[in-house]
Order: structure tokens, then sequence, then C-alpha cells
């Protein structure tokens, strides 16, 4: 029994060291935005602050320059319009894909995913031009505000999709087939049996959509104009570099306030992220 515990014991200590050096950072991190500006230009540097300057987080909460709960606000604006509008176009995009058979659907399938390996700032240009050319030729408005950042995502993603597909798959057909001798047509089972069922894949595509947008810089930085539309990820580029440059105490704290939504709705559906992860694409 020893000899089989100890390859174990290795492992798990083996992972806590792996651990330990990827949370290096945040760690690092959220021991700078608790020192004051001197502490900060310490060599050696210390990890533990002292003393705390908690001050750190109300000044980035109150500056005179940024609003930091109107970013927050628009950012999450965004951010819900965008997990909602991936979760329901790439759900029924998926939905067919899996479950309803029509003539070429293989090879649709195929060139969905071949968009997959075009880089975001490849279309740019081209989506910027799109964009401008319907806000000049139609009665909405586009350029200057956040629909660019939130729309695609109600047009499905080809990850979301594949990822969704692949979890669809593994849901039995004799579930939809009951549910077709009951009565149901294609879209009574997509809500009534397939969706319930598709809970862990669905947390899935919402964290991954989630963590996309909160983060975006690109995006708002190319279609945002107004300073009262900037997201968090563009007002921390301006605190960085306004009046050539911010205290790194300062900066710390506002990266910990922009991340710490991120790692809480991680940490409350983590059991369903994972249990979402090992059972996606266990058919094909």
């Amino acid at each position: 029994m020893q000899a089989k515990k100890r390859p174990k014991i290795l492992v798990h200590l083996a992972l806590l060291i792996a651990s330990a050096f990827a949370l290096l950072p945040l760690i690092w991190m959220v021991s700078t935005s608790l020192k004051t500006a001197p502490q900060t230009a310490e060599y050696p540097p210390h990890l533990i602050p002292h003393p705390v300057a908690w001050k750190n987080y109300t000044m980035d909460l109150h500056t005179d320059n940024m609003n930091f709960a109107l970013l927050a606000r628009n950012t999450l604006i965004i951010t819900l319009l965008s997990v909602a509008g991936t979760l329901i176009s790439s759900a029924i995009v998926a939905y067919g894909f899996a479950k309803i058979r029509f003539p070429g659907r293989g090879i649709l399938f195929a060139i969905m995913l071949s968009t997959m390996m075009i880089p975001a700032s490849v279309t740019l240009v081209s989506l910027f031009a799109m964009y401008r050319w319907l806000d000049v030729h139609t009665p909405i408005q586009f350029f200057g505000t956040a629909k660019p950042l939130w729309l695609p995502y109600w047009f499905a993603s080809a990850f979301n999709v594949f990822l969704l597909r692949q979890f669809y798959l593994t849901i039995p057909e004799e579930l939809s087939e009951a549910a077709r001798i009951d009565g149901c047509g294609e879209w009574g089972i997509f809500c009534r049996v397939i969706l319930p069922l598709s809970r862990p894949a669905l947390v899935v595509v919402a964290l991954f959509t989630f963590m996309g947008v909160w983060n975006d810089f690109l995006g708002p930085l190319v279609y945002l104009q107004s300073p009262e539309q900037y997201t968090l990820a563009v007002g921390l580029e301006n605190f960085l570099t306004r009046n050539g440059g911010a205290e790194y105490n300062l900066l710390m704290a506002w990266s910990v306030l922009i991340i710490l939504p991120v790692l809480i709705l991680f940490f409350v559906a983590q059991r369903t992220f994972v249990e979402g992860i090992a059972t996606t694409g266990m058919k094909g």
C-alpha cells in the first residue's frame, strides 16, 4: 500500500509546485496593490507590504480622470449582451449540426470550423468598413457605439458551436425519439430536452465568452470614441499612460479590481465548468 501511495504523493507535490509558480504573478500583483509608492521601488522587493495601503483601492475608485463605476457598468453591459447572444445563437446552430440531418451538413460544419483559423485582427479592417457602411446606409447607428462589440456574438461562434455540438452528440438519441413520440417538434425537443441537459456545456461557453469580452481591449479601442463609453480595459490603458505613466501600486490595484469578477465567477461555477469540460468531446 505504501508503494502505491508514494507515486500519488509525488504527483500531488509536483502539481502543488506547478500551481505555486502559476499563482506567483497573481500573488505579486495583489501584494504590489497593497504597497505604497516607495515600497514598489524597494530592492530587494518584499512580498508582504508593511504598512498595508488599503487606500490604493479607494483612490482607484475615486479618481478625477477615471470613473471606475461607469467603466465597470459599460463593460458589464457589453459582456452580458455578448454572453446572452452567443449562448442563444451557438446553442441553436450546434443543435442543427448535431441532431438534424440535412444535405451538406458535414461540408458546412467543416467550413464553419475553418473560420477558426482566421485571426480576428485580419478581419478587423473589413468589419470596421462594414459597420461604417451600415452606419451610413441604415437608420441604425453603429459607428461610435457599443453595437459592433456585442452584435457579432448573436450570430454564433465557431468554437462555441463546435464545443456545444460535441456535447449534444453525447446525449442519447432515444431521448429525442421519445419526445417526438409525445408530439414534440425539433424546437420543442431543443428547448425541453437538449437545453436542460446541456447546462454544464452552456456554463463553459458562458465563462469563456465572459472572460474574452470582459478582458477585450482591441475592440473597444477601435470602435468606442467617447470616454463615457470606454470599458475597463481601455480605462486601464488610459490610467497607465496619463501624465506619462501611473504609480505601479495604483495600477496593480486597478488590475485586481478588473480581474476580481472573473475569479469570483469561475469559483462559483467551478464544479459545473469542470464537468462541462470533462464531458465535452467524448463523442465525435
